[in-house]
């Protein structure tokens, strides 16, 4: 069958404005999937995903009905990248499965409506997990290292080392810079973040066209 959904990843640093890239990127008619919900679907309470994790985790990661504790979860694996890496091997083909279905399923409605598409997958760790060749073009959301930081403490209500350590277990923004394929800089303004999608998004579709 003959591809007719461009396949795009957008991924960047924690608190880099992702999503509100992806957002605007909805917005202007790109259809979309989050996998930070992903992520979240595939360890809720009954799932396999779950109780994964409660097996190597221990149940002190869940809550009193059932559900993930991620905070507790969350103090355990940035602080121990072995415990993180459990994790990820739990999680993330779970989540890629899910890209996989979603984006196969755009590719049947595309083929009947005889109508391109495009597909937009938010992905945090993209190239951490070596998955950017699976995708037609890489898009990386950066802002300064400095706003980086203080959104993510304003956002989650962390003190700055705790931060910086979540931030550290990624790579480096700049080298995400260096392999996309586009940059959005989401160091200014909420508009200036989307003139910026629209700007990458013209190109997307010039290409698709």
């Amino acid at each position: 069958m003959t591809q007719r959904v461009q396949r795009i990843a957008l991924t960047g640093g924690i608190a880099t404005g992702k999503s509100a890239c992806l957002a605007r990127f909805a917005e202007l008619g790109a259809r979309t999937i989050d996998a930070d919900k992903l992520a979240r679907d595939a360890v809720a309470p009954g799932t396999p995903g779950l109780a994964a994790v409660v097996e190597r985790f221990g149940p002190g990661v869940l809550r009193p009905d059932g559900s993930l504790d991620r905070p507790a979860l969350g103090a355990l694996v940035f602080n121990d990248a072995e415990a993180r890496r459990d994790l990820e091997r739990i999680v993330h083909p779970i989540v890629y499965d899910a890209i996989e279905r979603w984006f196969g399923e755009l590719e049947r409605e595309a083929e009947g409506s005889g109508q391109p598409m495009v597909g937009i997958a938010d992905i945090p760790l993209l190239y951490e997990t070596g998955q950017a060749h699976q995708f037609d073009a890489t898009i990386v959301a950066a802002c300064r290292p400095d706003q980086q930081i203080e959104r993510l403490m304003a956002r989650d209500g962390l003190g700055r080392s705790e931060a910086e350590k979540r931030i550290a277990a990624q790579l480096p923004i700049d080298e995400k810079r260096q392999r996309a394929d586009f940059v959005i800089d989401t160091s200014g303004s909420l508009d200036d973040t989307r003139r910026g999608v629209d700007d990458v998004w013209r190109q997307i579709t010039a290409a698709v066209d």
